[in-house]
């Protein structure tokens, strides 16, 4: 069972590192990739993790990246950590976070939410954190103002909410290219979700796919039949490796690990594209 695309509380997911690769054991996943949003904080005790649980960890974070305006994620795998472009395209991307979310409390306080910085803060674990809109949404919780982060996404949070702020992101493209210099493979993640707007198109992926995309995320709860089979379609076209996962946020999201899951085949074909670093064995 491989599980190409999770999160931890090094960004917005609810369990450490290490107790998410604990539940991917019991869950019966026997590959991981461990992919913090713009961050590889927890690389170190997700890689330690994996050596005592038995399993094998893929080291790889999902980039925030912007394609005609509009947000495009990136799922970046084996990647070295120490490429000086790439580490400081995901700092400028981590640091810029933080204004934007300020400047959506501001906006929604102003709105009448009962909300403050230091509630959002108070959401935030100990430790280097990429902060994002799933804090705001536990802060929102907390207050009562909502049962979950889906039901304050659903209503107030989503991209095309009134309370919307953009955040500094590199172009998809260079993000592509960035990635497979830094010796790393670059995945588009849930490409045609139906629950997020639609960001790209098939020209899009084939103009990736000629700068060096190597794969394309078709599992995935978000994506519906009809985005399934687009997927799967331009993979065969494009000579695109695929990939499921469940993008598994702990708590934070309904996704459970192993829901959707990836071949042998593509992860044999994503580690064998890396130069930047290699799995972890446990």
């Amino acid at each position: 069972m491989i599980d190409l695309h999770t999160h931890s509380s090094r960004s917005d997911g609810t369990d450490a590192p290490a107790d998410l690769v604990a539940q991917a054991d019991e869950a019966g996943v026997t590959t991981i990739a461990l992919t913090d949003h713009d961050t590889t904080a927890g690389w170190v005790e997700a890689a330690s993790a994996a050596q005592r649980h038995g399993i094998a960890l893929v080291r790889g974070a999902e980039l925030s990246t912007r394609h005609n305006r509009r947000s495009v994620h990136l799922l970046a795998y084996l990647f070295d950590p120490d490429d000086a472009e790439l580490a400081e395209e995901m700092r400028r991307t981590r640091e810029d976070r933080v204004p934007r979310l300020q400047r959506i409390v501001e906006h929604m306080a102003a709105d009448g939410f009962p909300i403050t910085w230091e509630d959002v803060l108070a959401q935030v674990p100990d430790g280097p954190v990429s902060l994002g809109r799933p804090h705001l949404a536990d802060a929102l919780v907390a207050k009562g103002v909502a049962h979950d982060r889906s039901e304050v996404f659903a209503r107030w949070l989503h991209n095309g909410s009134a309370f919307y702020e953009p955040h500094y992101a590199t172009t998809t493209l260079d993000a592509v290219r960035l990635v497979r210099a830094a010796g790393g493979v670059p995945v588009i993640a849930h490409p045609f979700a139906v629950r997020r707007q639609r960001a790209v198109d098939g020209d899009d992926v084939a103009m990736l796919a000629e700068a060096g995309l190597v794969g394309i995320e078709a599992d995935h709860r978000d994506l519906d039949d009809a985005g399934r089979t687009l997927a799967r379609g331009l993979a065969t076209d494009l000579d695109l490796a695929v990939t499921g996962s469940s993008d598994f946020h702990g708590h934070g999201k309904p996704n459970r690990l192993g829901e959707n899951t990836t071949s042998p085949e593509s992860l044999a074909r994503i580690v064998a594209a890396a130069s930047g670093a290699t799995p972890v064995l446990g």
